[in-house]
């Protein structure tokens, strides 16, 4: 099947299922958002205590799990890994820090403006100008280094945590937090949830979709294949949000946002910039853990520990908008991934280097 009719489809059932998913119980504008799902996985394994976002979300173990089925099926599962893992912990810990700032991954920001949250857009804006910034490492010869094949065993880790955690929020022990108010109180069936996030997995992973990638195609090489996933993404979600009458356009009382238009902006800066250098948004480094790539599953990591900072440390935004120490953060985090991508350029610099001063001494 054409690549391009696959991204299409994709984003039409992301569309779909995400609208489906808020019908049946899942807080509005949220059918899918990878940083809100893992806060709510964090919080449910007691890593924050936030007591209004605790719940082992079975969409995320769905994604993983959906992506590494299929990559077995198709004979793409290939345990890798190697590849700057520290470094990925830490753009996977700021880029959640951000897109907790915003509250929302690159997907719900689509899933909002789709529903007519016009803060979104800003957001929008904030993350193709992170993505613009970080191409200007990329296109310098930016890069965290080689993967190398690893063996089976490293490969099955996270998604053999993901089974676990699917364990945990069907037993309940009495140590797994349970939200009984807040986001983390409302949520779609556990086996339409994990059956979404199966399908998404698996489409995600046959299509590549991926928001930091369609946009940076779009700048770097004028590509809009990855691109018109989002699209589709947004017009069927669009559709489905007038059919149920839960489009409400505006600024305004938007659910689970604020309208701290500064603070959007750089919370969705700082996601894009860290996508770009990382390979992948949100949504793509849990698609590329479930095919066996450990450091994608270090930055799922990194993005678990920072959704616990965020709530532990009062980092994340509320509806009111941030507060100093995630604005703090945010910067912090630019300055960041700054410096890690001015320290991914030493070789291509000193290459730059070597051809001046070959120019010099042969003219």
């Amino acid at each position: 099947m054409n690549q391009k009719k696959i991204v299409l489809g994709t984003g039409a059932l992301i569309g779909a299922l995400s609208v489906i998913l808020v019908v049946f119980g899942n807080p509005t504008n949220m059918g899918a958002c990878i940083a809100c799902f893992i806060r709510d996985i964090a919080g449910g394994l007691g890593l924050h205590r936030a007591g209004v976002v605790q719940y082992i979300r079975p969409e995320i173990p769905g994604f993983i799990l959906g992506s590494m089925l299929i990559a077995l099926m198709t004979k793409e599962f290939q345990p890798r890994g190697g590849s700057s893992p520290l470094v990925r912990f830490i753009l996977g810990f700021f880029m959640m820090i951000g897109a907790l700032v915003f509250l929302g991954c690159p997907l719900r920001m689509v899933l909002r403006l789709a529903a007519g949250d016009l803060n979104a857009l800003v957001g929008l804006a904030g993350f193709a100008a992170g993505i613009w910034v970080g191409l200007i490492f990329v296109k310098k010869g930016f890069t965290l280094g080689r993967s190398h094949k690893l063996p089976v065993v490293n490969g099955l880790v996270l998604p053999s945590i993901a089974v676990v955690l699917l364990g945990l929020v069907v037993v309940a022990p009495a140590f797994i937090f349970f939200s009984t108010e807040g986001p983390g109180s409302r949520h779609a069936p556990l086996l339409l949830s994990l059956l979404a996030g199966i399908i998404i997995g698996i489409m995600a992973q046959r299509s590549r979709l991926c928001m930091a990638g369609g946009i940076r195609d779009l700048f770097l090489i004028k590509d809009a294949h990855l691109f018109i996933g989002f699209v589709a993404i947004f017009a069927v979600a669009l559709v489905l949000n007038l059919t149920t009458g839960s489009f409400q356009l505006g600024f305004e009382n938007q659910p689970i946002a604020h309208n701290d238009g500064l603070w959007n902006f750089l919370g969705m800066f700082l996601v894009g910039y860290a996508a770009v250098l990382l390979g992948g948004c949100p949504l793509r480094q849990c698609i590329l853990a479930g095919e066996g790539d450990t450091d994608a599953a270090i930055t799922f990591l990194g993005m678990l520990v920072g959704a616990a900072f965020a709530h532990n440390f009062s980092l994340a935004a509320s509806t009111a908008g941030g507060g100093v120490s995630g604005q703090v953060a945010v910067v912090l985090g630019i300055i960041v991934a700054s410096g890690i991508g001015y320290a991914g350029l030493p070789q291509a610099l000193r290459n730059t280097k070597q051809e001046v001063k070959g120019h010099v001494i042969h003219s």
